[in-house]
């Protein structure tokens, strides 16, 4: 499998009825297929939703920065969440769309087998936990 294929097998994912019946977008990742670093947030927020791609909002802008700090840029990286669509309110995402979006998080990660994964905010350090 190829990260083509698995954001197609998503892009029309219903595991989280709630999610589903909210969001704007599935927002599946974006960057470097061959990236060294991946980037794992939690969950994507509204302007995410609206565009759906990953930290493009006021954290991404954020994340751009402290990424150029250190002599990298977007492209140099790959960017995803622990989930795919905007819980509504932005509440934390529920164990259940957790568990919902795990598999597609570890094709993700297998897929793009980077050397290290840094990872922003409670849920996704969780996750690698």
């Amino acid at each position: 499998m190829d990260l083509t294929n698995l954001k197609s097998q998503y892009a029309s994912c219903t595991l989280c009825p709630e999610l589903v019946a909210c969001r704007t977008n599935v927002v599946f990742g974006v960057g470097n297929p061959h990236a060294r670093v991946m980037i794992i947030g939690e969950a994507p927020g509204a302007t995410e939703d609206e565009q759906g791609e990953p930290f493009v909002g006021r954290s991404g802008q954020l994340l751009t920065e402290l990424l150029s700090s250190i002599g990298l840029s977007r492209d140099d990286v790959f960017i995803t969440n622990t989930i795919l669509c905007r819980p509504p309110e932005n509440r934390n995402p529920r164990p259940e769309e957790l568990r919902n979006c795990r598999s597609r998080l570890d094709q993700t990660i297998a897929i793009i087998n980077p050397k290290v994964i840094i990872t922003l905010g409670n849920f996704a350090t969780k996750y690698v936990g």
